[in-house]
């Protein structure tokens, strides 16, 4: 019975471990057509005179926002996303802090999804691709 016991339990394991390996490479295949739109977006940008500005971010609690080292262009009215002018992808959400009130906060690039806010509790998700073009098409008169 023991025998059969760890027997079951390795063949579980497997199944998670591969499970989570298939969802790794899909999620990777997703980041990469998402950074090929993402870098599309910044030649296109650039063409249309599009001129990137300093992004801020949000603390999470909502009651602070930071500027910050990035340029680049808000993907959505209430600016919780953007472009980076480097073609990264950024969630312009901190961590409160003292020290970036006075020094600003420090933005890492996030892995790019083909549906913005797939998956969150709040919001409707929508495609990267509909953000970009929205955002293309509003050109300097964007919120």
């Amino acid at each position: 019975m023991r025998d059969e016991d760890a027997a079951w339990r390795e063949q579980r394991e497997q199944a998670v471990a591969g499970r989570a390996a298939a969802l790794e490479a899909d999620r990777a295949a997703e980041a990469r057509q998402a950074s090929a739109l993402l870098d599309g977006f910044v030649g296109q940008a650039r063409e249309h005179g599009l001129t990137p500005s300093p992004l801020s971010a949000r603390a999470l609690s909502g009651r602070s926002t930071y500027r910050t080292r990035v340029k680049g262009w808000y993907l959505k009215s209430d600016r919780s996303v953007a472009v980076g002018e480097d073609g990264e992808y950024y969630i312009l959400t901190v961590p409160s802090s003292l020290r970036a009130r006075f020094t600003g906060a420090d933005l890492s690039p996030s892995r790019p999804r083909l549906i913005v806010g797939a998956g969150g509790g709040d919001g409707e998700p929508i495609p990267l691709k509909q953000l970009l073009d929205r955002r293309l098409e509003a050109g300097v008169r964007w919120p």
